[in-house]
């Protein structure tokens, strides 16, 4: 018992020391204006299935701050609202919008890595921008990605957006992306190590050399992959290519699930994918977060056990500080939330038992 006591507080120690490094790195891009000159032409590539809520909003976004775009691809994959209309209303106003319409998914692929790959076939730029249609990206925000790209030689850049939390079921669910992923993960250890067990990345804003993109076709790779992200990023490294990770400040934003319901169904289909696809470790980072402070305070005392508890309070500090999200209402959600977290496992196994994950209407098979 004092010996997974102490296990345990290493584990947190650790978790602290990873936390801090992401908050006082500042892992975001430089700020201020840049200016465009003759920048190299990016070609942003939304893939849709029934997005007519989100997808105006961000081709307003693009239309207004257009600087190094040369094209705009919607791949509407099968909708059955209005979003296709939509893009077609938005492409009489701006010619560099242009829809493509989507057939039936083939066999082998899953719905938005096929979207992807089809998109990547069609675009002509030298840089190629994924972004979710759920994304809000404000004016300079594609060029600072350039010219991060430019500056730092990294084959593909992904960032993860300020997560906009509008209704109070999401705020228990949302929050915990960036808990795990920046308390497990150094950001600056994604850019400097090779190794592609150190990888991440978000699907929602992903940046690649067009190059890169070309020679290793990464969504055909990954096209069976729920995760594709991570898959991505892992296939990048292993293939030498640097990748990069940064944390979106307010100019690039999503709105990822609009209820703990949506949010819980959402994470879970690829939860599994933050430690390294291992339900294993999954189930004991959730034992150990969530009895940690009873096993220290019961194998070697108060003092040990109130240390550890500060510590999950500097995590939650470092962690909602780094990614701009409030501060106190994550310490006054920690209980609430670390129930949800045992929701979204609970409910990612039972996915994985029953090989079937409905998403967009669409039934995924999960391999494995």
């Amino acid at each position: 018992m004092i010996l997974l006591g102490w296990i345990m507080f290493a584990f947190a120690s650790a978790r602290l020391c990873v936390s801090f490094a992401n908050w006082a790195g500042r892992p975001y891009w430089r700020r201020g204006r840049t200016r465009y000159v003759a920048l190299p032409e990016v070609s942003v590539l939304i893939p849709v299935r029934n997005e007519e809520r989100h997808i105006g909003h961000l081709l307003n976004d693009l239309s207004a701050g257009s600087a190094g775009i040369r094209e705009i691809l919607v791949y509407d994959d099968r909708s059955t609202d209005a979003t296709a209309d939509t893009v077609r209303r938005y492409a009489r106003k701006n010619p560099r919008i242009r829809l493509l319409s989507g057939g039936d998914l083939p066999s082998g692929w899953l719905g938005k890595n096929h979207a992807c790959h089809c998109l990547a076939q069609q675009a002509a730029g030298d840089y190629l921008l994924f972004l979710d249609a759920d994304v809000r990206i404000r004016e300079q925000a594609v060029v600072r990605a350039l010219r991060y790209v430019q500056r730092t030689g990294v084959s593909l850049l992904s960032v993860f957006p300020h997560q906009r939390m509008p209704d109070p079921g999401t705020r228990l669910a949302v929050p915990l992306m960036n808990w795990v992923l920046l308390s497990l993960l150094p950001l600056a250890a994604v850019r400097r190590s090779r190794h592609p067990a150190l990888s991440a990345a978000n699907g929602q804003f992903m940046f690649f050399d067009a190059a890169s993109y070309r020679a290793l076709q990464p969504h055909l790779l990954c096209r069976m992959s729920p995760a594709e992200d991570i898959a991505i990023a892992r296939e990048y490294k292993r293939a030498g290519r640097p990748v990069a990770v940064l944390l979106g400040r307010y100019d690039i934003e999503c709105t990822m699930y609009d209820s703990l319901g949506d949010a819980v169904a959402g994470f879970s289909k690829n939860f599994f994918a933050f430690f390294g696809g291992s339900e294993l470790l999954c189930y004991l980072f959730a034992i150990a977060t969530t009895t940690g402070p009873f096993v220290l305070f019961l194998a070697a005392g108060a003092v040990p056990g109130t240390v550890y508890l500060a510590a999950v309070v500097l995590i939650r500090i470092f962690v909602s500080s780094a990614s701009r999200q409030p501060v106190v209402a994550n310490l006054l959600l920690l209980v609430a939330q670390q129930f949800v977290l045992w929701r979204i496992i609970l409910a990612a196994s039972l996915q994985k038992r029953k090989k079937n994950l409905l998403w967009k209407g669409r039934n995924i098979y999960i391999r494995g």
